[in-house]
């Protein structure tokens, strides 16, 4: 039995390395970004009008003649004589010859005998050369990385990548996953079961999981048969690059799973981990790459599996509100709700009725992990978190 630290390290040493291909922009929604997005150009690329209203060459003078319109989309125009204002609106290059922009609301706009002038109705004092300009670059240069590879694509890097021109992207082709539950007592969600069967809900979980992170699973119920688990095992192998079962790999007298992965050619790389929930995790991989994440069958254990060693998680604290005592030497998961106090993330913990009381989940937001090294965590104190939730 290794520690959650060690099986963690040799999860990300064997993490399957998906293929790079280039899809339509707006194919790229949801899935991971594998290229960097560069600026072809400042951002803006000109110094940019942000308010409608009128552009000068900031001086002591209130009243201006109206020389011309510089509209959004038209080439840049200049200010023949400094003395006179261009009106311009929103989104319009700034004049030549104008460094500042006053809005409509600040002047009035009167007409005298066909001539058009504008007078500033504020006080003086509250004009500042450069106001109502977005200067040219003043948000990313030419050259600048606007976005890194790696990322998820939203409709927030899709509008990045539209303004840098890219219609086709790179991204990590998603791999081909297999959510497989295994086990008699198990039926279809469709099935009204008898009293000693349950619906299957593990395999559904993974699959919602995994959709979240852009990732469409193929989902298989298998028996506790030796040949048929070989034979459909075999299969699925063959055609995807990450396997996740649920149940089977515990002690029990039909769990064949991990002797099955084996006579396969699914090298173990571990099996047990010192922890509650899921300590009879296993973890495999085939000579041609292919991983296995093997998970314990009881809901909350596979669900801690899956979000601990699978899911991409950012390093997060958090603070436990109540006392916890823990007493077997293994790494504790426990169910927690999150909430902010002060400016800080605290933790209410749920502990629920053990590893089968998955409903428990609706509850929290991931789990707080306790080390092993102590049977006391006091409230107050802060631990690594493993969120599922928001």
């Amino acid at each position: 039995m290794i520690s959650v630290n060690e099986a963690l390290k040799i999860v990300k040493e064997n993490t399957f390395i998906p293929s790079i291909s280039e899809v339509p922009l707006l194919e790229s929604m949801g899935k991971i970004l594998a290229e960097n997005i560069v600026a072809d150009r400042d951002f803006p690329p000109f110094d940019r009008v942000a308010m409608d209203g009128i552009a000068i060459k900031k001086s002591n003078q209130i009243i201006f003649e109206i020389e011309k319109t510089q509209y959004a989309g038209e080439p840049q125009k200049t200010l023949q004589n400094p003395k006179n204002c261009v009106e311009v609106m929103t989104g319009a290059v700034l004049p030549l010859g104008c460094d500042t922009v006053i809005r409509y609301e600040d002047v009035d706009i009167q007409d005298k005998e066909g001539t058009k002038y504008a007078k500033i109705s504020i006080p003086f004092s509250e004009i500042k050369s450069g106001q109502n300009i977005h200067p040219k670059g003043s948000d990313r240069k030419q050259g600048d990385i606007l976005l890194q590879k790696g990322l998820k694509i939203s409709p927030a890097e899709i509008a990045v990548m539209a303004s840098v021109g890219k219609d086709r992207v790179l991204i990590e082709t998603p791999p081909r996953v297999a959510v497989i539950s295994t086990g008699d007592e198990l039926v279809e969600i469709t099935t009204n079961p008898k009293p000693y069967q349950i619906r299957m809900s593990n395999s559904y979980m993974l699959a919602g999981a995994l959709a979240q992170i852009g990732i469409k699973a193929n989902l298989y119920h298998l028996t506790d048969d030796k040949e048929l688990l070989f034979n459909k095992l075999q299969e699925i192998l063959l055609n995807h690059d990450i396997l996740l079962l649920s149940g089977g790999v515990s002690a029990g007298k039909k769990d064949f799973v991990p002797e099955i992965l084996n006579n396969l050619g699914v090298k173990k790389l571990f099996h047990k981990v010192a922890q509650k929930p899921g300590k009879p995790f296993w973890f495999g991989k085939s000579e041609e790459g292919k991983t296995v994440f093997a998970l314990p069958g009881n809901p909350v254990s596979t669900f801690l599996c899956f979000c601990k060693y699978f899911l991409p998680q950012k390093e997060e604290q958090v603070i436990l509100d109540k006392t916890i005592f823990f007493k077997p030497d293994l790494t504790y998961f426990v169910p927690a709700k999150t909430y902010f106090q002060d400016g800080q993330m605290m933790a209410t913990p749920f502990e629920g009725s053990g590893s089968a009381d998955f409903a428990n989940l609706t509850d929290c937001d991931g789990f707080v992990e306790l080390p092993a090294d102590s049977q006391e965590f006091k409230s107050g104190i802060s631990f690594e978190f493993v969120r599922f939730r928001g």
